[in-house]
Order: structure tokens, then sequence, then C-alpha cells
């Protein structure tokens, strides 16, 4: 089966790939990530295999596109809303985690040497991605330019996706970035008076997904105006709060949610062209 992917180029910059497996925004109150964050050592199950080639030597390149529960979900998307992304004028607002491996060399059925990259991401999205087409292109697009980027190369987009072998070689263990449980700081009247006066509370809106049934992910979408830059944010979540500040003093937001949700696997993107933070939810039933 040919798979092509060359309407699907989706390019990320250097820094968005090396974050895409990081805590997005996430950070603790009054506190600076360390240098050195906290990471773990994961043994990715195998996926699918994906034949490729380099352009400048012509060399055969296969990814090992592998799975992991340690590995955080990217937002829900249906595709209908993919469609409309790769569509848009910046498809680069949905990120896909992802743990991008070094190259290694093994051996394929033709005895002859070939360089192979283990790409790790979420194991549900894994299985979404192997039950719908438009999924699987995307995700090997965003593979290929996130290795591109990650290691200055130049892949070919003429691939193809190998029906009976999920890895080619082996499958090295990664050792990937873990998230710092965010600690929620009790905020009495006295501290909210100490932001200016000039600071805002933003206009927002919480969705619940699905819309019907039982909810799986609640959605806030935060209108920033004036905010052009995700590094001038600072989002805390709790089991069923949410705590943002937008510096330098511009907006201040401290909302309490009906419904628990995973702080660990939470998402936060911040799209610059319509200055809104949108913040994905795992909904959690004790």
């Amino acid at each position: 089966m040919e798979t092509d992917a060359s309407l699907l180029g989706v390019e990320l910059e250097q820094k968005q790939l090396e974050e895409l497996y990081q805590p997005f925004l996430l950070q603790t109150m009054g506190k600076v990530q360390s240098e050195n964050p906290p990471s773990k050592v994961i043994s990715p199950q195998p996926g699918m295999c994906v034949k490729t080639s380099s352009v400048s030597d012509k060399k055969k390149v296969f990814l090992s596109i592998c799975q992991s529960q340690a590995v955080p979900p990217p937002p829900h998307l249906s595709q209908e809303a993919l469609v409309d992304l790769l569509e848009s004028e910046d498809p680069t607002s949905y990120r896909v985690p992802m743990s991008l491996g070094e190259p290694h060399t093994e051996v394929d059925n033709s005895s002859q040497g070939c360089t192979v990259y283990d790409v790790v991401i979420n194991d549900e999205f894994f299985q979404k991605c192997q039950k719908d087409t438009l999924f699987q292109q995307f995700l090997i697009a965003v593979s290929l330019e996130g290795l591109e980027n990650k290691y200055s190369l130049e892949l070919s987009r003429d691939i193809k996706v190998l029906k009976n072998r999920k890895f080619m070689g082996s499958i090295a263990e990664q050792n990937i970035r873990t998230k710092s449980k965010p600690i929620i700081q009790e905020i009495d009247s006295k501290q909210s008076d100490s932001f200016p006066s000039s600071t805002k509370r933003p206009e927002f809106s919480l969705l619940v997904e699905p819309p019907s049934g039982n909810a799986e992910h609640l959605i806030a979408e935060i209108l920033l105006p004036g905010v052009i830059s995700a590094r001038s944010l600072v989002l805390d979540l709790g089991e069923d709060r949410l705590v943002l500040v937008a510096q330098p003093s511009l907006f201040h937001l401290d909302i309490f949610f009906p419904l628990l949700f995973n702080q660990e696997n939470s998402v936060a993107q911040f799209n610059t062209n319509t200055q809104t933070l949108t913040v994905t939810m795992p909904v959690v039933f004790s």
C-alpha cells in the first residue's frame, strides 16, 4: 500500500518539536522549571514501519512509528477538524506529542544497511491513526517534518507503509521528560489584591467533548487580546482548577470546574493568530 503524504507538509520549528512531549506552558506559580527536568525510561511498543529515503544520497531510511502510554495524547480532533486544520494558514497550531529517537543502523530484507529512526506517540492516538487513513498520513507527515528539523535532514515524501512489518530492526528504550505535578497555591483576597488594577479577567468559554453522553474532555478557550507569545503565559492546573497569568499584568484568571480532570495529561496550545489559549483536559471519574 502506497501512501502519499506530499500534500500534508506540516512545518514544525525545532523548538516546537523539542517541546512536543514536554508539559506545554505548564509551570508552577511563582517557580521556574529546573534546567534538568525529570525524565524516565520507556520501552515503546511496535506500531508501523514506513519506508522513505534521504534526498541527498537516495539511501533507504525507515521510520519505526511506535506507541506508548507514557507519551501524552494530543487534544481531541475530529476528521472534519483535521481537514480544516490542513487547509488553514497555521496547521502548526495542532501539535502531536512525540519522542524522536536517535538514528540507528539496521539491515533490511535485502541484507543492505539502512538508517532507522524510532518515533514514539501515544498508544490511543496511534490506534486512531490506524483506523483513519487521513490521520495516518498526517502522522507520517508530522514525523518526517520532526525528524528533518531535529536532525537537519531532507527526507523524500515518496513513502511506503510496510504492511507486514511493525518496526525495522530493534526498538530501543527512550528517555523522555516527565511532567512535574503542578502545585496550586491558595489565592486569598490579599493575594488577589496584589494584582494591579489594570489586570483584567479574560473572556473564556468552556466546552465539553463529546457534547452528549459521558464527558471525556473539558476544553477551555481563553481569549487573550494583546498577548503575542506563549512565553508571557503562566498556566497552572489542579484537579478541578485553572489559574492563568498573562505577564506583564495583562490578564489573571482563576476558575474552578464542575468536573475533575487529569492535569498530568492536559495540553495547552496558544494560537498567535487568534490570540486564543486552548486548554484540553481529560475528564476523570472517581
